[in-house]
């Protein structure tokens, strides 16, 4: 049976779904993954759309063409995490994707290659895009095709918000990491990394994901069910938790910055508050999604999956979507900076 995946992950949205089955068949299968992803090279010619970016929007650029394979792989790690199945990532800069994808299995020593298969629909009478075909002809390595043509309302709402769920759990993995050798003083994490994190934390999921949950999700499942009423009422006090905590770790930030608090105390605030967080999203995907699953309506998936897609609801105020996007990715790519300056 198949022992290491390599699952290739591109820049579209269905690629949270596309890890998402990864992960599950991975752990059924008691095998560990490689996530893997091809980068166009942009930096190859001064002519194209990546020129014009980054001259008009350096932001952009930054995070479209250079950050954006390290946020990929970083929320597909969280992914497997979160379900107890082993990973590593690696990207590499390529032209060809299908040429790269075959060789990065050859090279990790993957025995079975994971692959979405959206795209232009075949003679196979598989939705087949054009990297996935010539991998299938080209690859002497087993290769999974995974159906991912127009997912339903149901997986595309799941799919985010495990995708929101994963983006925290990376963040706060990011965070522990940077300030476990702060707190044996051997390195000071940057402080801009610090209040990034906190910021993040602070409007991303607890000032949009939560209230959206409860809004949408929680209020559709009261309406068709009262079987896990205790459950929500539970999860909605750990939203109002959640915001005492991550206030406190702002202050905690501060004092830290400023000196007046130790790394190892900072370092245990913190560890707190990821185990409260990762058994809380823990509840509400082993609990609450399956229940959706189980009494929600199409209707009421449109709807939910319309509120999670869609740029930040005006009700909420504050940043946008786009906006979140660019700092997490400024957050992972930091995190990876202190990395390699560690290893260094």
């Amino acid at each position: 049976m198949y022992r290491h995946l390599l699952v290739p992950i591109d820049n579209t949205d269905l690629s949270t779904v596309t890890v998402g089955r990864a992960v599950e068949f991975a752990r059924t299968l008691g095998a560990r993954i490689t996530f893997f992803h091809a980068a166009a090279d942009h930096a190859a010619s001064l002519r194209g759309d990546a020129e014009i970016v980054r001259l008009t929007s350096p932001d952009d650029y930054s995070y479209n063409f250079e950050g954006r394979a390290r946020e990929l792989l970083t929320k597909a790690e969280s992914a497997a995490r979160a379900c107890g199945v082993p990973c590593a990532s690696s990207t590499t800069v390529s032209d060809s994707p299908y040429e790269a994808i075959i060789a990065a299995a050859r090279g990790e020593g993957c025995d079975l290659i994971f692959m979405a298969s959206h795209g232009r629909r075949t003679t196979l009478g598989m939705m087949l895009g054009s990297q996935t075909l010539k991998v299938l002809i080209n690859s002497e390595i087993p290769v999974l095709v995974s159906a991912m043509a127009d997912p339903p309302a149901p997986a595309q709402a799941i799919a985010t918000i495990r995708d929101e769920h994963r983006s925290l759990a990376a963040v706060l993995h990011a965070w522990l990491h940077a300030l476990a050798p702060a707190a044996d003083g051997t390195l000071t994490p940057d402080p801009a990394l610090m209040k990034a994190m906190v910021h993040y934390i602070r409007e991303f999921p607890v000032a949009l994901h939560h209230p959206k949950e409860e809004e949408y999700l929680f209020r559709k499942l009261r309406e068709r069910t009262s079987a896990v009423n205790p459950e929500l009422d539970e999860l909605e006090r750990q939203h109002d938790r959640d915001q005492q905590m991550v206030a406190d770790l702002e202050v905690a930030v501060d004092e830290y910055i400023a000196g007046k608090k130790p790394a190892e105390k900072l370092e245990k605030l913190v560890a707190a508050y990821a185990n409260f967080m990762w058994e809380h999203m823990g509840r509400e995907e082993g609990v609450i999604l399956p229940e959706a699953q189980r009494y929600l309506t199409e209707a009421d998936w449109s709807e939910i999956n319309a509120a999670f897609s869609e740029n930040r609801d005006p009700r909420f105020g504050g940043e946008t979507d786009a906006e979140f996007k660019h700092l997490f990715s400024r957050i992972v790519n930091l995190a990876e900076t202190d990395t390699a300056t560690k290893r260094g």
